[in-house]
């Protein structure tokens, strides 16, 4: 073996790594931006950079709501059914208090609020075992006054209404018996509180709610309220009514030409 030769084939091998280091990081990088040509990466990742942060804020918020509705949470005012399957006769209703507890024979108060009705259901099988063989109990969340929304303005019945998962500003006018004759489906109002406290209104031309690609039919939140205003033809009527037949009467036997 040639002594002199041993450095420069030293040399000649690690140029040749480097090169092929190189090499792998330029077939990675192709790699990569062929993936995202293809489309290859989350469909996720790329829309969530093209949405506004107001646009973000909103999606966070209805999908809070969704993930509530999946894990709902006992509050004070919420209505219970309480059930055993093995022992009817301690069925009770029970309205949780102010304080979050609710009161039950044999085993007095228990701490409701903050709990799934699930959880809920596991504590009083726990409580009721000194009473009860197989007390086997089930709660069933019959009212939430807590998560309602309101309809108002010229539907059949205004009124609230419980908030059911996924529900839209037209399945809660549908609750309230659908729009009234004079009602403005273009001009619907849907006033929503920030985080805050503050009312923000925003309007909604529910009128093009069953259109292919219409986004006017939004989902709604706890204590959202629906406006239904008066048509333009309904304030009319309204006006003429009010302030000509009440101001001018006209004789039954008048006779019109």
């Amino acid at each position: 073996m040639n002594p002199k030769a041993g450095p420069s084939s030293e040399l000649t091998k690690a140029i040749a790594r480097m090169l092929a280091v190189c090499a792998a990081a330029l077939w990675l990088l192709g790699c990569s931006s062929n993936q995202e040509s293809r489309g290859d990466f989350p469909e996720g990742d790329r829309s969530a950079s093209a949405l506004s942060p107001e646009q973000c804020d909103a999606n966070a918020r209805i999908q809070a709501a969704t993930a509530d509705e999946q894990h709902y949470k006992i509050q004070p005012g919420d209505q219970l059914d309480i059930t055993f399957y093995l022992n009817p006769e301690f069925n009770d209703e029970v309205t949780v208090r102010p304080d979050g507890k609710i009161s039950l024979r044999l085993i007095g108060s228990q701490q409701a609020a903050g709990l799934t009705p699930e959880e809920l259901a596991k504590q009083l099988n726990q409580a009721y075992l000194s009473e009860l063989r197989d007390p086997g109990a089930s709660v069933h969340v019959r009212s939430m006054p807590s998560r309602q929304i309101f309809v108002s303005g010229r539907v059949v019945r205004p009124g609230s209404f419980p908030l059911e998962p996924g529900m839209t500003a037209m399945q809660a006018i549908s609750d309230a018996g659908g729009f009234a004759d004079d009602a403005s489906e273009k001009s619907v109002i849907l006033i929503r509180r920030d985080m805050c406290g503050v009312p923000h209104g925003t309007k909604l031309n529910l009128a093009a709610a069953g259109e292919d690609g219409s986004q006017e039919d939004v989902a709604l939140l706890p204590r959202d309220m629906i406006v239904v205003p008066r048509s333009a033809i309904g304030n009319v009527d309204l006006f003429v009514q009010q302030y000509v037949k009440n101001v001018i009467p006209v004789s039954p036997f008048f006779a019109i030409p």
